[in-house]
């Protein structure tokens, strides 16, 4: 099959098999691999006739970017808030890790010393790019969450130098651990040097506008895979913690341009998973496949249940850290890319160097990947509620801008059992909102406080209903990736300044909320003038038409909020994102009291 139609039928697989996952709510990562198996040692539709080592290269390249994106998604002022239990977990947990998988891959499974060696430092690593996914789908609090990113993405680099070294100690002959050591220190050299230097001068020369703004994403992703190759040429495979380190200085310096090069990243990613996952399974073959018995389940249910809860244990013993954490951690250690790429690298490698057992190493780690991606995915959301690690079912509204109208609007969702909050910069407004017992936020909420302190996980929908409209655009367009472009409101502008040409365009703001669109002005004016906000439940007797034929013109005399499905759930209305209220909703309006 030529080339071009097997790279356009992994894209096509990978991109589908991501959207399917997003549809049946199940982690990308194992229908991605099952999509692989399929294409490849099931059909044999794909077929790649490129020479191992040459494959190989180009999948390194492509984790090569995975790991710098994650690199640069990892705070520093993440590290300060959970400081104590990060370190253990980067430190001594994989030493723990590598020592116990090790233990498991010799008795369990019955693999000779070297290639057990080795396993067990591929099994280190725990996988960002499954970790991020699944705490974004069981919103975990943001402490919790930092220490599982922090972990699989320190630890990736980690696994593989560790797994780099045992290579080359049992295949090189003559090498000692003398030079074992060396090669370590000469890893952690180069990415100093590669990674944090040239990381840092790159950030210098970005801030002074030597590079266009229009090459700076690209150039980054070509100085990334160099600094990648060159690392790799001093020490072999030193390049992931190069690009590593790289990515967390770049993300760390206060680069105006840091969101628009992470989302550059991060949609790159999206593509180099979904034709990794695709690719790295359809190297296995039916013999491959077929040598997964007893020995291999019991070891992959002895990592579970033994290996990482005993790493944990051991090295977060002491640490200032919730017990609840600690039993998360000791569950929770999906693996991912990286670990089936370095496993593609080792073991055809193992085996050539003669040591054929290692032929079970593939397939034993797309077995491990398979169970604990699945059973983490399962019962992560569900063990982090259990432990109150995880925010609660998401719900809710978030306004921006402390005032008498706002503080209304909460008053009533308060008591339809809606979650809400009140953020604003000023503590005087807030009094008023903290008396009525609403929770708060005081601080901007574009701050980096905010990013690392404000818990609005179990918040679906966003309002910015301050007096200051581009203060109220930007705030939508800068929350909105979280939320939902669709559930990020704003109050429109003042009549007086309705030109629409005059306007900021839908693509720089928020939507503008309720129907129909009215600013924060009138809102507060129509409080005064004794309109209240009020409820009226859809029936089959009393439909939307009847509604408006009792209250009157919408604008004039009364405004559309939104509504409460019958299970419970919020939905702010807009004109520019309508919704039709159905029978059994109960609908949120504000009207002169007497209506």
């Amino acid at each position: 099959m030529h080339i071009a139609t097997i790279l356009m039928i992994v894209l096509a697989a990978g991109l589908a098999s991501q959207w399917l996952a997003w549809q049946v709510r199940l982690p990308a990562i194992v229908v991605l691999i099952a999509s692989g198996l399929v294409l490849g040692p099931v059909t044999g539709l794909i077929d790649i006739a490129m020479a191992p080592g040459e494959l190989t290269e180009l999948i390194g390249l492509g984790i090569a970017i995975i790991l710098f994106e994650g690199g640069m998604d990892l705070k520093l002022g993440e590290f300060r808030r959970a400081g104590h239990g990060i370190t253990r977990l980067t430190t001594i947990a994989p030493l723990l890790a590598w020592l116990f998988g090790t233990l498991a891959a010799h008795f369990v499974a019955g693999l000779t010393w070297p290639v057990a060696i080795v396993l067990g430092a591929i099994l280190v690593v725990t996988g960002p790019t499954v970790i991020v996914p699944l705490l974004r789908q069981a919103r975990l609090n943001k402490e919790s969450a930092s220490l599982l990113k922090w972990e699989g993405i320190v630890n990736d680099p980690v696994g593989v130098l560790l797994a780099v070294l045992a290579f080359q100690y049992f295949t090189i002959s003559g090498e000692g651990w003398s030079d074992v050591l060396l090669g370590l220190g000469k890893a952690v050299a180069v990415a100093a040097l590669l990674g944090g230097l040239g990381g840092w001068l790159t950030g210098w020369f970005y801030r002074r506008g030597i590079v266009p703004t229009h090459l700076k994403p690209p150039m980054l992703m070509v100085l990334v895979l160099a600094a990648y190759w060159s690392s790799n040429q001093v020490q072999h495979e030193a390049g992931l913690l190069t690009v590593t380190v790289m990515g967390m200085v770049l993300g760390n310096m206060q680069l105006v341009e840091r969101e628009p090069l992470r989302h550059f990243k991060e949609n790159l990613t999206v593509v180099l998973l979904s034709v990794l996952f695709i690719v790295i399974p359809t190297q296995l073959d039916a013999s491959h496949l077929q040598s997964i018995g007893l020995p291999a389940l019991m070891f992959v249910l002895v990592v579970l249940v033994l290996v990482r809860p005993l790493t944990i244990v051991l090295a977060t013993a002491g640490a200032p850290m919730r017990w609840q954490d600690k039993a998360l951690l000791a569950w929770v250690a999906p693996r991912g890319i990286v670990a089936a790429a370095t496993a593609s690298i080792f073991g055809p490698g193992l085996v050539a160097a003669g040591y054929p057992e290692a032929e079970v190493l593939m397939p034993l780690v797309f077995l491990v990947i398979l169970v604990t991606v699945i059973l983490h995915g399962v019962t992560l959301g569900p063990l982090a509620r259990r432990l109150g690690l995880a925010a609660e079912e998401e719900n809710g509204l978030m306004i921006v801008g402390a005032g008498d109208w706002t503080r209304a609007l909460a008053s009533k969702l308060e008591e339809l059992d809606i979650n809400v909050m009140i953020a604003d910069g000023s503590w005087h407004r807030l009094k008023p909102v903290r008396m009525d017992g609403i929770r708060t936020y005081y601080g901007e909420v574009l701050s980096e406080h905010a990013e690392h302190e404000l818990e609005d996980e179990h918040l679906s929908y966003l309002l910015c209903a301050t007096e200051n409209d581009y203060y109220n655009a930007l705030v939508c367009k800068a929350l909105g990736a979280s939320f939902g472009h669709h559930r990020a409101f704003q109050l429109a502008p003042p009549k007086e300044s309705s030109d629409e040409q005059r306007r900021l365009t839908l693509q720089q703001r928020g939507y503008f909320a309720f129907e129909p669109p009215v600013d924060a002005h009138s809102l507060e004016e129509k409080l005064q003038q004794d309109w209240t906000i009020q409820t009226t439940r859809l029936s089959k007797d009393f439909d939307m038409e009847q509604l408006e034929e009792k209250l009157g013109d919408p604008g004039d005399d009364w405004l559309l909020l939104g509504s409460v499905s019958p299970d419970g759930k919020l939905k702010l209305y807009s004109r520019e994102h309508a919704f039709s209220p159905e029978e059994g909703w109960l609908l949120l309006y504000f009207a002169p009291s007497t209506s």
